[in-house]
């Protein structure tokens, strides 16, 4: 009998194993009382530090250069903060009958996070797509949903938020813009540092996002707020995500076919426009729903794990469909493909 093949590599990568890591031991041992307070403290600072890098390490130089590619980025940017949130939007006619107002909430704030950087990258050189294109795409969607995500979630949430309102918009501007403009005015002195060591930040990075989920989740639980949600409410919200996702992938990339842009642009577009960021999402559930954030941030981790398993599906057929069209270029013709296609690591962004 033949051995049964066992892929190298398994869809659910190990930021998503400790990100459930992460919840379980918030649903086992949640900070209560004074260390509840120590816990929320800790995680404001690690959010504010969490922007401060973002800005110091992104390169206005290269943002600047990417805006001659302008009609994909605004393409991006409509997939992400206009088609998104009108889908969001349609959504609540499912709401008492398949989602509750609490999942909804946070099924709407998903739909107004900006997109990933990384994975949209990695994603679009395995499928041999546009990557420049797709680094500026990313990068811009990341900026901008620093300023329009907050102000979607005022006018498209309200008070059906959990703790939104005009203080935690306040909020957003001190913990998230402020150390982010703070990042972009100390970039010439400490941006060189911060991109030699990359590695070192990365833990960084994933220690302050882990330490806001431990936070969102644990207060969820002290708060009781898991007792109102069934397993039938779970597997409705998995089912109308795929549904979302799928529409946003058929969309992105007919799209952008009837736009007129190559197959390589679409690819980026497909990529970056289809999916949302974890990284910048959890920080800000963090921040607008207070005590209501484990159910806000739900519909967000159970998406951002949908979208890299079909995403790496999808990328790798379109990688496989790219090979006949380089078989039939003319003799000397030379096709660069980069070498993330080769050995891809999508990062949790």
């Amino acid at each position: 009998m033949r051995r049964p093949h066992i892929p190298s590599r398994l869809p659910l990568d190990p930021w998503i194993l400790a990100l459930l890591g992460t919840v379980g031991l918030a649903v086992l041992l949640p900070a209560r009382g004074p260390a509840a307070s120590v816990a929320a403290g800790a995680a404001t600072g690690a959010v504010a530090l969490l922007f401060f890098l973002y800005g110091a390490r992104l390169s206005t130089r290269e943002a600047l250069d990417g805006l001659r590619h302008w009609r994909l980025h605004l393409t991006v940017l409509a997939c992400t903060f206009v088609l998104f949130p009108v889908l969001g939007l349609a959504a609540r006619g499912l709401v008492p009958t398949v989602l509750t107002p609490p999942l909804y909430s946070g099924l709407l704030f998903l739909c107004l996070v900006p997109s990933t950087i990384q994975s949209s990258i990695a994603f679009t050189s395995i499928a041999r797509g546009n990557v420049p294109a797709a680094i500026c795409a990313g990068s811009f969607s990341s900026l901008a949903g620093i300023v329009l995500t907050p102000l979607l979630a005022a006018g498209l949430l309200g008070g059906s938020g959990g703790g939104f309102s005009p203080d935690s918009l306040l909020k957003i501007v001190l913990q998230l813009l402020l150390p982010f403009l703070l990042g972009q005015a100390l970039r010439p002195w400490v941006g060189g540092f911060l991109v030699r060591r990359k590695k070192v930040l990365a833990h960084v990075d994933r220690g302050s996002i882990l330490l806001v989920v431990y936070c969102a989740f644990g207060a969820g639980v002290a708060a009781g707020v898991w007792h109102r949600v069934s397993a039938a409410r779970l597997g409705a919200l998995m089912a109308v995500e795929a549904v979302l996702l799928a529409v946003m992938l058929l969309v992105s990339w007919y799209g952008a076919k009837r736009l007129g842009f190559d197959r390589a642009d679409r690819i980026a577009i497909q990529f970056a426009g289809s999916k949302k960021s974890l990284a910048a999402g959890l920080p800000m559930a963090s921040v607008l729903f207070g005590a209501q954030a484990s159910l806000a941030v739900l519909p967000l981790m159970l998406f951002h794990q949908m979208q890299l398993m079909v995403c790496a599906v999808l990328a790798r057929r379109r990688a496989r469909d790219a090979e006949p069209a380089a078989a039939e270029l003319p003799a000397g013709h030379v096709v660069e493909v980069s070498s993330k296609a080769q050995h891809p690591a999508p990062q949790a962004r």
